[in-house]
């Protein structure tokens, strides 16, 4: 506005580059700061207007009010304009008639046609692209208001309009019928085709935030060796991308109508990761039986939730979890609990009683600061720092791997400044460790090797990214759910390449070196393997080490005190005690360092075994036998359900045809008399139908066996 008011178009010019590239950069980057504008009524379209409207005011200012360039430029912003409406209204159907009701994964839905996706150039950020075909007009009309020369500025007009016509023109083809998916009821109708041929008998209902993925993910390696048929239930479209690489058919239902719709009368047993709302679109299903298997163990206050008791079975990992509920006194029965160990673990290697390295490895896994301002909730607040420092000027060398928790600062700023400091420390203390004598000559001596494991990491990630590749680029929901059929071939080399993956990442930097380990590769259990110790707080990962054998050590950051945090929390009865100053990672240290001083190494023997249940049988030998076992409780009640409806089906009429005079010349009369007076004798069809009708109607399903 000031370079249109002096005037100066060389000013101007610039001041527009610089707002045309941080609009750019700022939708790069998915800045919250669109967002803000766009709600003080500052978005998109209007800040490509006023930057439009200070063009006209700097023409006016230059005495070209009067010329044809005037005209031309205001012209053009206006039919520009007009043109937007058009072209959002195409992005905007297109987008809705390619909306299926559901999106699946390893689900065959050949029944229905789904057309290829537009590309995604078309559709991905639209509007901003759209919008910034303003540049020729704009950069032609500064050029030709500079120069005098008019033609300039009205090719510049000419062009932005044909691109913004074609950018239209493309979009036509794809609002034909034969472009859009099918309609809802047909998609519907073609799952459940494929409900009643697959009939699934266990199913895995995760709902969640987009940050929650984890929480699904856990669970599709023991979903996918379970005894029966799986299946896997979710109701938001975001958190479909983000579920890992499985076999397990996957069906993500948003709309809590189409859910209650869908046929699944051959489920008996529905097993749930989280408490969230959204549950109870399945619990009032009375068909199957509903299991809480959370998504960790821990001595949290979330672990004893009172909404646990809706379900009818808690499953927990060993004793632990029992006398947690017990303690607790928040509804859940005892004799609703069941023991299944936790068969994630499976692939956490125990601890030999030796470092791995010649240096020792300790993991800082720091827990989320949570949804209040409990001191309690992580360390990373009040010690995190320390913790790191400590490590850091320990008097023999020790290699730090540091993985915060997916959901650090989300809620709180200052836990999100903490961990980028952390984030530092580790970056300076790592760099300066290079610069050292010792370890650059560690360093050159295994750099061959780490080449070599880095350009095997490239080899394997673009291998992955080919076979993870579903569709186009570009394709959409639609066109995900068409193509994501399970391949047992591909299946098992995306598993052998995620293992050479591991490997080789852990190849490809030194063990003396700091390592901040963000995302869902390298795994959290990985970070355990590596590890010889770790330090964290009052979590499912606590428990989950204790699978390990290896010290371990928690932050009381409550400052509870040493004895009343380990009558508070069991996970923590065999670990060393961490004040919010960490001096007392020398302890931990030094159990690493010499078994002899592991003093707690007997009890964290004893605490795993009532944390996570025995050895044998195998956690996931319990897990498949509680489902079965509720699975044969779920058969048994629908079986009874039936034949008790049946049972007072049949008496009503009975009872009709005694009032009336049975078999008095009443062929139908007479023959439910006879029934009634032989009970083997066959149901009259009337009566039948009637029956089958009131079960149906009672189990709210479609049918009943």
């Amino acid at each position: 506005m000031i370079a249109a008011l002096v005037p100066h178009i060389w000013f101007f010019a610039a001041a527009a580059a610089v707002t045309y590239a941080a609009d750019w950069y700022l939708h790069q980057r998915g800045s919250y700061l669109i967002n803000r504008l766009s709600r003080v009524r500052a978005g998109l379209p209007i800040r490509f207007l006023l930057r439009q409207l200070m063009l006209i005011l700097l023409l006016a200012r230059l005495d070209l009010a009067e010329e044809p360039l005037f005209y031309t430029a205001a012209a053009c912003f206006l039919l520009f304009y007009g043109l937007q409406a058009p072209h959002g209204a195409l992005v905007t159907l297109i987008r809705l008639r390619r909306t299926m009701p559901v999106v699946t994964r390893n689900v065959d839905l050949h029944a229905v046609r789904i057309p290829d996706a537009p590309p995604g150039v078309l559709l991905r950020r639209s509007a901003e692209k759209m919008l910034h075909l303003d540049i020729p007009a704009v950069a032609g009309i500064l050029i030709a208001a500079e120069t005098g020369v008019d033609a300039i500025g009205y090719a510049g007009a000419a062009l932005t309009l044909l691109l913004a016509l074609l950018s239209i023109a493309v979009l036509l083809p794809y609002v034909r019928r034969s472009r859009l998916a099918p309609p809802a009821s047909a998609v519907l109708k073609a799952v459940d085709g494929w409900l009643r041929e697959y009939q699934p008998t266990v199913v895995l209902y995760f709902s969640g935030s987009n940050e929650s993925a984890y929480q699904g993910n856990m669970w599709l390696e023991t979903m996918a060796r379970i005894d029966g048929r799986p299946l896997i239930i979710m109701r938001e479209r975001g958190l479909v991308p983000q579920l890992a690489e499985t076999s397990v058919p996957v069906i993500c239902v948003p709309a809590g109508t189409h859910l209650m719709n869908l046929d699944l009368s051959t489920v008996r047993v529905c097993l749930y990761p989280a408490n969230v709302g959204k549950n109870i679109h399945s619990l009032r299903v009375p068909t199957m039986k509903h299991v809480f298997i959370g998504h960790g163990d821990s001595d949290k206050l979330a672990s004893v939730n009172p909404y646990s008791k809706v379900y009818d079975e808690v499953w927990t990992a060993g004793r632990a979890g029992r006398d947690r509920y017990a303690l607790a006194d928040v509804g859940v029965r005892d004799e609703d609990i069941v023991e299944v160990g936790r068969p994630q673990l499976e692939p956490i290697r125990g601890w030999t009683g030796t470092v791995k390295n010649p240096i020792p490895t300790v993991l800082y896994a720091p827990t989320w600061e949570g949804w209040d301002d409990n001191p309690g909730n992580t360390s990373l607040l009040l010690a995190g720092e320390n913790i790191v420092r400590r490590l850091l000027n320990a008097a023999d060398p020790v290699r730090i791997i540091y993985k915060p928790h997916p959901f650090t600062g989300i809620r709180s700023a200052k836990a999100k400044a903490v961990n980028a400091r952390i984030r530092a420390m580790l970056d300076k203390a790592a760099a300066e460790r290079a610069a050292e004598p010792r370890w650059a000559k560690e360093a050159a001596s295994a750099a061959a090797g780490q080449g070599a494991a880095k350009a095997e990491l490239v080899r394997i990630e673009a291998r992955l990214a080919e076979l993870t590749a579903t569709g186009r680029s570009g394709g959409d929901d639609a066109e995900e759910s068409r193509v994501s059929l399970a391949d047992p071939a591909r299946e098992a080399e995306t598993a052998q390449l995620r293992a050479e993956w591991n490997d080789a990442y852990w190849r490809s930097f030194g063990w003396w070196e700091h390592r901040t380990v963000t995302g869902p590769q390298p795994k959290l259990y990985d970070c355990f393997n590596q590890s010889d110790a770790m330090v964290s707080d009052i979590s499912s990962v606590v428990s989950d080490f204790i699978a390990s054998g290896k010290p371990y050590a928690v932050t009381d950051s409550a400052a509870l005190g040493p004895e009343e945090f380990k009558r508070q929390n069991t996970a923590v009865r065999a670990a060393v005690i961490l004040s919010n100053s960490a001096e007392e990672l020398d302890e931990l240290l030094a159990a690493v360092a010499d078994p002899a001083a592991d003093t707690q190494a007997q009890a964290r023997r004893e605490l795993k075994t009532y944390l996570l249940g025995p050895d044998e049988p195998t956690s996931m030998e319990q897990f498949n036998a509680a489902v079965r076992a509720l699975a044969a409780k779920a058969e048994a009640r629908n079986q009874g359900v039936a034949q008790r409806v049946g049972e007072q089906a049949v008496a009503v009429p009975d009872a009709e045809a005694a009032t009336s005079g049975a078999g008095a010349g009443d062929p139908q009369a007479a023959a439910e008399a006879d029934a009634a007076a032989d009970p083997d004798a066959p149901a009259v069809p009337g009566a039948e139908a009637e029956v089958r009708a009131e079960a149906a109607v009672t189990e709210g399903t479609s049918s009943v066996r």
